[in-house]
């Protein structure tokens, strides 16, 4: 396998998709078109790209679609008012389609990280609720999913803790710095942050490429997502998670999760439904961002997971 943390390819494809509110997102597809297809997305505040040292190793074998959640990467900024879990929903089924309706109907296992692997799931599970309270028909969109470190339950804390964590994260994020006076003062900024400091070399670098955008009020660089956007998130998924069942996702589930003996790992729930329903597996040593920190494992651990269809392949 090839790791790569420098340069971006340029996508093979690219199509704009419209979304709700005047806003759109760019799907770019990389890879391999004869292969099994992929469509991957990330964390809250982050950017698909910014998963290159992961997602460069399936590039000789994967038909890759990638997509920014609205509000993220390669995305302008709409309003905070849609910066919401059921707008994403709503998003991703969009999103999802249109990768079929360009490109063609085609077996599809859904790769998503934190955020994204939470988006995914209120679209594919039968529990989930839409913004106006009703039951969102859980789509089969996929024939698997492959879900990086879900934020649904973290090992050994309450639920009213758990939300307090949230709360807490939100009063943070509001607090982070939006501007920068160049990518390096970013990228210092990433080295000392304790929860960057086990990822490869090089992804400092790609993350200050890959977030920040140049300011077109001044000099300088800005946060793509902007924090008051990120905070609003910390504010309900907790609850919106609270609502989610891994045993109500309409397709084969494999959780790939950080170190689960490292304090406040996400972890699946001990319910006994819930474990049956889904396999999971930790890698060692990691955090959660764990496809930045040991992507050689992850990708293994997805790899050995996807041999099992045939149908994908």
């Amino acid at each position: 396998m090839t790791f790569v943390t420098s340069e971006i390819p340029k996508p093979r494809a690219a199509i704009d998709v419209e979304l709700d509110g005047g806003s759109a997102t760019t799907v770019r597809r990389h890879g391999n078109p004869d292969g099994p297809r992929l469509v991957l997305s990330h964390g809250t505040g982050l950017a698909a790209d910014l998963y290159l040292p992961f997602w460069s190793a399936l590039l000789d074998d994967f038909d890759l679609f990638l997509y920014d959640i609205r509000n993220h990467g390669w995305n302008e900024v709409g309003p905070l008012t849609n910066h919401t879990l059921p707008v994403f929903v709503r998003d991703h089924d969009r999103i999802v389609s249109a990768i079929d309706d360009h490109f063609r109907p085609k077996p599809k296992v859904g790769v998503y990280h934190s955020l994204a692997a939470v988006v995914a799931m209120a679209a594919t599970a039968t529990s989930a609720m839409s913004g106006d309270g009703r039951p969102h028909p859980p789509q089969r969109h996929y024939s698997a999913l492959v879900l990086f470190d879900p934020p649904l339950y973290m090992r050994g804390v309450a639920d009213d803790v758990f939300f307090d964590l949230a709360a807490i994260a939100a009063v943070k994020t509001r607090r982070k710095t939006r501007r920068f006076a160049s990518l390096a003062d970013f990228e210092a900024r990433v080295a000392r942050a304790s929860n960057f400091a086990r990822v490869v070399p090089g992804v400092h670098d790609l993350m200050a490429r890959t977030t920040l955008r140049r300011r077109a009020d001044g000099p300088g660089y800005e946060l793509r997502c902007p924090p008051e956007y990120e905070a609003r998130l910390f504010e309900d998924i907790a609850q919106w998670t609270r609502k989610l069942s891994l045993a109500d996702i309409a397709c084969p589930v494999k959780v790939i999760g950080s170190d689960a003996t490292l304090p406040y790992a996400y972890v699946p729930s001990l319910d006994g439904k819930e474990l049956d329903a889904v396999e999971y597996e930790s890698i060692s040593g990691t955090g959660h961002f764990l496809q930045l920190e040991r992507p050689a494992e992850c990708v293994a651990a997805m790899r050995a997971y996807l041999r099992r269809f045939p149908t994908i392949w």
